[in-house]
């Protein structure tokens, strides 16, 4: 009896240093992959690229608005130079997480609103001071004391109503538009648009290794395939266009502070942070690690001096997209803990800044051939909005819930 007891109490410390180990283990092969530029994490970026909106925001704001063709191509250029450049530091630098900066679909309605009434200049004001307030709130660590605001009830809402309120402009791409425009539910848009979808259902679910890690790749270029097939697309207006374009310093005109329009665009950026750290939240959770009030700190810094970057070039507020976060999940890709294919996005969006007035050009003339895109992005979302249910013992102060478990 008496040599049983040490070994009681030795085994415990055993399995404990056997789990260490093998957590070691694990995080330095994660280690190790973040900094390989493979092949595989080149296709993985290329995803990322794809299945993010940063390029659908700008199009849809400035097609609304009517903007002439200058304008919407910096706009578009605003966008991808801020959220390109703003990927690569958060991944790299601030909030280390691999997570794709783009433009908050929060905006959208009030850029929209502001365009239409003639204050773009108003709204770049607005933007500009709403991010200098958070970049404030970060530097000053008052930021870490006000998580407690966002409760994860709350910020899991705020996701799942920006999933909601991106549905119907969806679901008409997906369909060819409104009923009783021409061209909708035409059988080969709707051709296009069911097999992308099923192809990233099955492929997602029910594939394995590659196939299942690039599984938005693989239909998004068989999506776009059959529209070519189909005859959906035009590029002959590519070809007369300048290829490339950088953003103008201030193209709406000076500062023009409106309390007007400052309220609603500050209320829009409170919904961007809270969306900001759910997506956090999620990714931490994705790679099997606890999100740090540093990495808020950091990340929602990151993300306002990128906001207030973006309104004096033209652009408007960006922020971590949730569907790219869900592709971690779908894909398996988070379990690698890399942040590499990230990384690769960013400076994929950078490029495409440079020759984004061509890029403008190829989306128009695609329109109708990225319905195949918009479709996944229907699937995209799906993840998105499914929350953990609260547990006994959840700590509600936390920013967000467990999102995608």
């Amino acid at each position: 009896m008496a040599n049983e007891k040490p070994s009681t109490q030795t085994q415990p410390h055993g399995d404990a240093a056997t789990r260490k180990k093998t957590e070691t283990s694990v995080a330095e092969a994660g280690s190790s992959a973040e900094k390989k530029v493979t092949p595989k994490n080149a296709l993985l970026g290329l995803q990322h690229v794809l299945v993010s909106n940063v390029w659908l925001d700008p199009v849809f704001v400035a097609g609304a608005i009517g903007l002439p063709l200058a304008l919407s191509s910096n706009m578009v250029n605003a966008i991808f130079i801020v959220s390109g450049l703003v990927t690569l530091i958060q991944a790299t630098k601030l909030v280390r997480l691999p997570i794709v900066q783009g433009p908050s679909a929060a905006f959208d309605a009030l850029m929209i609103a502001a365009g239409t009434a003639g204050s773009l200049a108003a709204a770049g004001t607005s933007i500009f001071i709403s991010s200098l307030i958070f970049l404030v709130l970060c530097l000053t660590r008052v930021i870490e004391k006000l998580r407690f605001l966002f409760a994860p009830i709350v910020s899991g809402v705020i996701i799942f109503l920006v999933g909601v309120s991106l549905s119907g402009f969806t679901l008409s791409e997906f369909l060819g538009g409104a009923p009783g425009d021409k061209g909708f539910a035409d059988p080969k848009t709707l051709a296009v648009s069911i097999i992308t979808c099923v192809l990233v259902v099955v492929l997602s679910q029910f594939g394995k290794g590659m196939v299942k890690a690039l599984s938005y790749l693989i239909a998004l270029v068989m999506g776009t395939a059959l529209s070519l097939a189909f005859g959906m697309a035009d590029f002959s207006a590519v070809a007369s266009k300048p290829w490339l374009g950088l953003p103008k310093f201030m193209p709406y005109g000076g500062f023009d502070f409106n309390a007007a329009i400052f309220v609603p665009f500050f209320i829009a950026y409170l919904v961007a942070i809270m969306e900001a750290l759910g997506v956090y939240q999620a990714a931490t959770e994705i790679q099997g690690t606890k999100l740090q009030d540093r990495q808020v700190r950091y990340g929602l810094a990151g993300e306002a001096a990128g906001s207030a970057i973006s309104s004096l070039i033209g652009g408007f507020t960006t922020t971590a997209y949730p569907q790219n976060v869900a592709l971690l999940k779908v894909t398996d890709e988070g379990k690698t803990r890399t942040r590499v294919p990230v990384i690769i996005a960013g400076v994929v969006f950078v490029v495409l800044d440079d020759v984004s007035v061509a890029v403008l050009r190829v989306i128009m003339s695609l329109s109708i051939a990225l319905r195949s895109r918009l479709a996944s992005a229907v699937v995209s979302w799906v993840p998105n909005v499914w929350f953990r249910p609260l547990a006994e013992g959840d700590d509600l102060s936390a920013p967000c819930v467990g999102m995608l478990k």
